[in-house]
Order: structure tokens, then sequence, then C-alpha cells
């Protein structure tokens, strides 16, 4: 039997694609992130988003421009979104319920920042019992002082898709090579 499937985009909010936090190679990763999102709908796989947020003094406050997804990114009305405080989309949100409740069992993840909460994300999702696909090339951060984003995000799609202590299977592959297997319901 083939796992149920859904789409994970975490944090391509405005903050992070635009102006001094804007990520490395934003246009391509978006645009990768939209692709994956029109071949998930065309087969039936939820697409979920994640929106982080922190207090007054982070930047990205409930409601605030910079806490709103991004306007290149392709949002339908009916995609659920999570909300979320840590860089696990799991820790204290609703994540885990609702992927149960739709019969999920295989995340496909890709956003922002490679090295914090798709990172956290993706290992939570492996010890939850979740199988992983990374979109290798459709997610992305800032350069850190001492690395190059290009050179974090390449490092993380790396280690991540060596973890397979987990139990789960995990893979980091091009979004062009992801495939939706058709849903129904």
């Amino acid at each position: 039997m083939t796992s149920r499937t859904a789409l994970l985009i975490i944090d391509v909010q405005h903050m992070m694609c635009n102006g001094r936090y804007a990520c490395h190679d934003i246009d391509n990763v978006i645009g990768r992130l939209n692709g994956l999102a029109e071949e998930a709908r065309a087969a039936g796989v939820p697409v979920i988003f994640v929106q982080h947020e922190d207090d007054e003094d982070g930047g990205l406050q409930h409601g605030t421009e910079a806490w709103q997804l991004d306007s290149r990114l392709d949002v339908k009305a009916g995609d659920p979104r999570i909300r979320k405080t840590s860089p696990d989309s799991f820790h204290r949100t609703d994540l885990d319920a609702l992927l149960r409740m739709l019969g999920i069992r295989h995340l496909v993840i890709g956003g922002l920042q490679s090295d914090y909460c798709v990172d956290t994300t993706v290992r939570r999702a492996l010890s939850s019992g979740y199988d992983v696909t990374l979109a290798a090339d459709a997610h992305s951060t800032i350069d850190d002082g001492e690395l190059t984003a290009a050179q974090i995000s390449a490092h993380h799609t790396r280690i991540l898709s060596h973890l397979n202590s987990f139990g789960p299977s995990m893979a980091a592959v091009p979004a062009a090579s992801i495939r939706f297997a058709r849903q129904q319901g």
C-alpha cells in the first residue's frame, strides 16, 4: 500500500524572501516550491504551509507584513496553515494531529531556513515515524558569516539524506525528480 503524502512548505514568509533577510536563490526556490505545489494538488496531495512567529522583538509577529507568506508563493484558500513558535514544525502545533487525521505517512519538505526549521522539522518527522523526501533544491537560508547560504543548504541536504537510523525512509532529491502518486479523498 502506498503511503499517503503531503507537501510541507516551511516558513516562506515575506521577511525571509525580501530585503536584508532574503534567503539565497529565493526566486528559484519559490519557483520550485510552486511547481511542487501544482503537481501535488493535481494528484490530490495536500499542500500544507507552516509560518513561524515570535514575540514582538523577533520581527515575525503574527499578522504583520513580515509574517505573511510571500506573495510569489502559490497558496490556495483551502490549504492548511500551521503556526509555530520554534524551529520544529511539530512542537506545540497541530501538525501531527492534522497529518494523522489525513492519513499522511510521507512528507515532501521544502522551505526556509535549511539550517533551522527545515533541518529540525525533517528530523522530527523522521523520529515521529514519517517517511521524508527533502526537495534538495527547494530549501534555502542566508549566509552565516562563516559559510555561504549555498554551502549551508548543501551541507544540510547531505547530512539529512543520510539519516536512515530512525526507521522511516529518507531521501533528498531535486524538486524536478519528485513525483506525487494520485491520492483519493
